[in-house]
Order: structure tokens, then sequence, then C-alpha cells
């Protein structure tokens, strides 16, 4: 169930990114669905492939090649996705990846469930 909920949180955010975002561009919401439904497989099993191999240079970077890491995802979705979900550069897709962190990171913190506290 929190799947699906993260599926549809990340489709709105995408959504809502692409119309107010210039540059980026998804034809409808259902398109949103599936780019989400894409990103969130790629976070899951291509991501950590990426972490791996760039272990290195994001240790020398402190962290900030992950956010080259992130815009490379979202130009592969883009790429994958061709007519429905358009991005216009490696600028373009770095800012829509930090806006889209921030946005279903928010979403994931106002729809947590609170959890019992064990003492």
């Amino acid at each position: 169930m929190n799947f699906l909920i993260k599926i549809a949180s990340t489709a709105l955010a995408v959504f809502i990114i692409a119309t107010l975002m210039p540059g980026v561009e998804v034809k409808n919401l259902p398109m949103a669905l599936i780019v989400s439904t894409l990103l969130v497989l790629m976070n899951v099993y291509v991501k950590p492939i990426l972490i791996f191999l760039t272990f290195p240079i994001t240790i020398v970077t402190l962290g900030l090649f992950l956010l080259v890491i992130n815009a490379s995802i979202i130009l592969i979705t883009s790429y994958v996705m061709k007519d429905g979900f358009k991005v216009d550069g490696f600028l373009v897709a770095m800012l829509f990846s930090i806006v889209l962190s921030m946005i279903t990171g928010l979403i994931d913190h106002l729809t947590e469930t609170p959890k019992e506290k064990k003492w």
C-alpha cells in the first residue's frame, strides 16, 4: 500500500513540477503516473548500482555527485519515455530532481502514519 501511495505522490509531484517548470514536459496525468513508476523503479534498481560504481568520486565531492546521479536517472527516464516526458537538458534535469526530492519528501512527511513508541 505504501508503494502505491509513493507512486501516486511522485506522479502528482511530477505533474505539478512539469506544469510550473520550463524545460520539463509531461503530456498528461496518466503519463505522469507512468513516469513516476519508472522513476521509482530506477531509484530502486539502477541508482544503487550507479552509487556503487561512482563511490570514490562521491566521497571526493562530499556527496554532491549524487545530484549528478539523480539528474542522470531523470534524463534516462526522459529518453525511455520519448514523447510522454521530456527534459530539455542536464541542468534542467538536476533542478527537476532537486525540486522533486523536496516535494516528495514533504508529501511523505505529511502522509506518514505515526509510529507507536517502544520504550
